[in-house]
């Protein structure tokens, strides 16, 4: 009896868990929004300095049409300095950014590969604008991306965060129905409160606002944090569009989803306070919904399945059969996904989702494993682009 008291409170719990971090948070913030929409604007008419900070390793195959992707941008040029820091790039990345010096493109080379959070640290010392956008060799901004996050600073924002988007001929769909839905919860936590995170792709931060941070620090997750904790808000500019394509496999994507949750296990360890509903009552419970259970959904799942089970064999209920008949569902579309995956041909979206978010758990698994066992991954590995174009 008392085991299969303890088998139900462990079920439900650890199941609406899941569907609180998925579904109920999303629809919590929508209803706030309902009732505090919190609509922001600019509070200057002129027009602030740009920083725009180009992370780049190794990224010869991209960097050029990123730096030309910069220099059409519209916005003033007097106001705008386009700089690439390359920590310490063993191609011709260097190179290739140094020919455009005559039109202004700045490089700076960060020697010792100290990972992309030092490099930052690095350059914001060096820059005296008063805006700094940073951003990822890989990522094309719309023309407006610039105007559209400066234009969402007011006094009470330090931080703005753009859209990331994935084009249509992405191999990786999943990752594009994530991301999606990831555009979604910030349109809403935006008009409710301050964003929980932010973009490695498209984020912008008042200089004056800026904290240094640890090299260890994953910035666009700790760089917002703190951007809270000293007061302020992060908010969410949609019109400020990033596009990129997906990693070209599942196997690309699995590596980069296990390097930024452990990363961001160990970040998020650095702020007790913020996790605190006494304190941080509205914004705590974000952090907990969108991040803290999203990331311990791996073990949210095995204790749904394993509970379960011992409640199918306890009870012989037909409601937890039919549960377990479910969740058999979901794990047999996963593996029709993971064999197309294998076996390199297209699978719908109704296989490919299930396969996506399961490894996308696995590498979140991985990702506690290493944040529990004191494992860190500081320093990125640029995808090898046209090797995967052309498998």
């Amino acid at each position: 009896m008392v085991v299969e008291l303890l088998s139900l409170i462990v079920f439900w719990g650890a199941l609406y868990l899941l569907i609180h971090s998925y579904a109920v948070y999303a629809l919590s913030m929508w209803i706030g929004g309902r009732i505090r929409d919190r609509a922001l604007t600019s509070s200057t008419s002129e027009l602030p300095s740009v920083a725009l900070i180009i992370a780049a390793y190794n990224e010869e195959e991209i960097i050029g049409e990123k730096i030309e992707n910069s220099l059409r941008l519209a916005y003033p040029d007097e106001k705008l300095r386009i700089i690439v820091f390359s920590d310490e790039s063993s191609d011709r990345t260097d190179d290739i950014v140094e020919g455009y010096a005559d039109r202004g493109v700045e490089l700076i080379r960060i020697e010792g590969r100290v990972g992309k959070t030092s490099c930052q640290n690095k350059v914001v010392e060096m820059v005296d604008e008063d805006i700094l956008v940073f951003s990822d060799a890989n990522s094309m901004y719309e023309s407006d991306a610039i105007q559209r996050l400066v234009q969402k600073f007011d006094p009470n924002v330090g931080c703005v965060v753009g859209e990331l988007r994935y084009r249509q001929s992405s191999d990786v769909e999943g990752e594009s129905v994530y991301w999606r839905y990831e555009s979604l919860i910030k349109r809403l936590e935006s008009r409710v409160n301050s964003l929980v995170t932010g973009n490695g792709s498209i984020y912008a931060v008042r200089a004056e606002s800026y904290v240094p941070l640890p090299r260890e620090a994953i910035s666009d997750f700790a760089e917002p944090l703190e951007i809270v904790r000293q007061g302020e808000l992060v908010t969410y500019a949609p019109g400020a569009v990033a596009w990129e394509d997906t990693e070209g496999s599942s196997t690309s994507e699995f590596r980069r989803r296990v390097r930024i949750v452990t990363r961001c296990w160990h970040a998020i360890a650095n702020y007790p306070d913020l996790l605190n509903p006494l304190r941080h009552p509205l914004f705590s419970y974000q952090l907990w919904s969108h991040k803290v259970l999203r990331w311990l959904s791996p073990v949210l799942l095995i204790l749904v399945l394993i509970t379960n089970v011992g409640l199918v064999v306890t009870t012989g209920s037909v409601l937890y059969q039919l549960l377990l008949a479910g969740q058999f569902g979901f794990y047999f579309l996963a593996g029709v996904g993971a064999l197309a995956e294998r076996l390199e041909v297209d699978d719908p979206l109704f296989t490919h989702v299930p396969y996506y978010f399961l490894s996308a758990n696995y590498g979140m698994l991985l990702g506690l494993w290493n944040f529990l066992h004191g494992s860190n991954i500081v320093v990125w590995e640029t995808s090898n682009r046209t090797a995967e174009e052309n498998k």
